[in-house]
């Protein structure tokens, strides 16, 4: 008998197709987003599920489905699943780092860019049909990229990758502030300096945020953080909701602490705080780092690879690429 297995959300044909080579599938071609009764009803019986992160995986969860064996995430992050309850019941989790390296970095620069040039703003400002005279000496002017300070919070793969695009690419000043320092020889390889967080807000012309979110990472950058930045800089969220204090960054906005923000992911995602939406010097975009079609296409191959793996199947049987707990294993 094979394992059956959910997939939560919609994907391509051909990974649905393949999914159905290897399992027993229910899947959620309508795309809806299940709430939490209906999610533990349909992983009833479920060895596997591949889960994005609209899906909350935690102990409760875990305890009413005592047959699921494998929490294969699509996506790099998995702060909505529950580790530690995971690894204490067996069961394997895993996520899709490196597929989306470059393309997550591509987008944060350009969201970066759009920020600093007051993209949006000016868009909006065209189709509203504002536009009546040229030549005003102030309109719209932004701040520069190339030559300034990129700063980076988070020096994962995603940071190191925006590191060279500052560096090699715009003539950047790049420092970086992580838990750890690089090793010298990947410092000279994204070109960037380690410096601590208050010389990183205060230096920096263009703040990058990149660093995964958990309870120690809440909050990081909040009012007291924002004050510390130039007038005249930006920061972008590219990395998880919750790491910026929502609320003191559209005050922020609107009292001239910083220039302008650039927003991929938010506090409570899909909703977004009202004030943010209030104010016009930010660009709001829903969390579409990873957005483009050969890269989705490629995080929802390996979140496949992962699951046939840890059910047991093909050459990689009970050994996923991309475990985030592989001591699981120890406690089935």
């Amino acid at each position: 008998m094979r394992p059956s297995v959910l997939a939560t959300r919609a994907t391509f044909p051909d990974i649905a197709v393949r999914l159905r080579q290897h399992f027993d599938v229910e899947d959620n071609p309508a795309d809806e987003i299940w709430n939490r009764d209906e999610l533990v009803r349909r992983l009833q019986g479920k060895q596997g599920v591949m889960s994005t992160g609209s899906e909350r995986i935690d102990a409760e969860l875990l305890d009413a489905c005592p047959q699921l064996k494998a929490v294969c995430n699509v996506g790099v992050g998995y702060n909505n699943i529950d580790v530690a309850a995971c690894t204490t019941r067996g069961v394997l989790v895993t996520n899709t780092p490196d597929v989306l390296t470059e393309t997550t970095a591509d987008y944060g620069f350009a969201l970066m860019m759009a920020t600093a040039r007051r993209i949006a703003e000016s868009e909006r400002f065209v189709r509203r049909g504002d536009w009546r005279k040229t030549g005003i000496y102030d309109m719209f002017a932004g701040g520069d990229v190339y030559g300034a300070t990129l700063g980076i919070l988070g020096m994962g793969r995603i940071g190191r990758a925006i590191a060279r695009r500052g560096a090699l690419g715009f003539g950047m000043q790049v420092i970086y502030h992580n838990r750890s320092r690089l090793p010298a020889d990947l410092e000279d390889m994204t070109g960037a300096r380690y410096v601590d967080k208050a010389t990183l807000l205060r230096e920096s012309d263009h703040l990058i945020l990149v660093l995964p979110y958990s309870p120690d990472s809440h909050h990081a950058i909040g009012a007291a953080e924002l004050a510390q930045m130039k007038p005249q800089a930006t920061l972008t969220n590219i990395a998880r909701g919750g790491i910026v204090d929502d609320a003191a960054l559209a005050h922020a906005l609107r009292a001239g602490t910083i220039a302008a923000a650039g927003l991929d992911v938010f506090e409570g995602e899909p909703a977004i705080h009202p004030d943010l939406l209030a104010v016009p010097n930010i660009v709001l975009t829903p969390h579409i780092g990873s957005a483009s079609v050969k890269t989705r296409h490629a995080m929802a191959a390996l979140a496949i690879d992962n699951l046939i793996a840890a059910l047991g199947f093909g050459p990689r049987a009970g050994r996923p690429s991309t475990p985030v707990n592989l001591e699981a294993l120890g406690a089935r």
